[in-house]
């Protein structure tokens, strides 16, 4: 199998896991290319290893492989050069309207964290694998050994509704999950969250914000083409949407 072409002259060795039922697609299968190293990798490796596909699942890096589909495509955005959709402006106001304020934090409240993650599993994954949440499921996105994982928390008033955990790397944020309040699904925290990040990335004068990969026919991941313009990454190369 060949290596993923990364820009380093590490030695880096992967792996590459048995097909199973895809996650996005009805009947279709999946594989990953999971990398295998010797020791913990560095954020400085990781931003390379976003740039060429993978994400972070814990602490291990992976990018889909699959022989028969190549659906997957990862999602950036410069957010300098974004701006919000009329659609995206009028769901801003709404929040606005409704109190809801957003803040970038470096310390999880991991009770106050489980008690909203449980509560989403239940209501909008309870027919998963991820159904009933523990708190391992949850800790293995928060934590990462060699990366800073912070916590995009939105709020109404001191009521938290929606978190959204974001690794921080030198050049982007890169968003890995986002759990809310049913209550609040008309505001759509999801796509709020987004926002809220590019906004927070363009002060910090980040390169890119990246937003986990995009299934052109898989309805749930649907909403990341709405952020535009973006870059897509295709058979090994980026590729600009306006």
């Amino acid at each position: 199998m060949a290596e993923p072409l990364l820009p380093t002259k590490l030695p880096l060795r992967f792996g590459i896991t048995q097909p199973g039922p895809c996650s996005y697609l009805a009947g279709q299968q999946e594989q990953l290319v999971v990398l295998m190293p010797d020791e913990p990798i560095s954020a400085e490796l990781y931003q390379q290893l976003l740039a060429a596909n993978f994400r972070r699942s814990g602490e291990q890096s992976y990018t889909p492989h699959c022989p028969a589909c190549k659906a997957c495509q990862s999602v950036r955005i410069q957010p300098q050069q974004w701006q919000p959709s009329r659609s995206q402006r009028r769901l801003l106001n709404k929040a606005r309207r409704a109190g809801l304020q957003y803040r970038l934090v470096t310390k999880a409240d991991l009770a106050g964290y489980f008690r909203l993650f449980a509560a989403y599993i239940a209501f909008k994954h309870d027919d998963g694998i991820m159904f009933p949440a523990t708190t391992e499921q949850l800790n293995s996105m928060l934590e990462c050994s060699w990366l800073p994982v912070r916590f995009l928390e939105i709020y109404d008033e001191e009521q938290l509704v929606s978190v959204s955990i974001i690794d921080e790397l030198a050049d982007s944020y890169s968003a890995v999950y986002t759990f809310f309040a049913e209550q609040y699904q008309q505001l759509s925290p999801g796509k709020l969250a987004i926002m809220y990040l590019l906004e927070q990335a363009s002060a910090d004068q980040k390169a890119f914000v990246y937003l986990g990969y995009l299934v052109a026919a898989c309805q749930k991941m649907a909403y990341k083409a709405e952020f535009t313009p973006q870059q897509r990454f295709i058979q090994g190369q980026w590729h600009s949407f306006a």
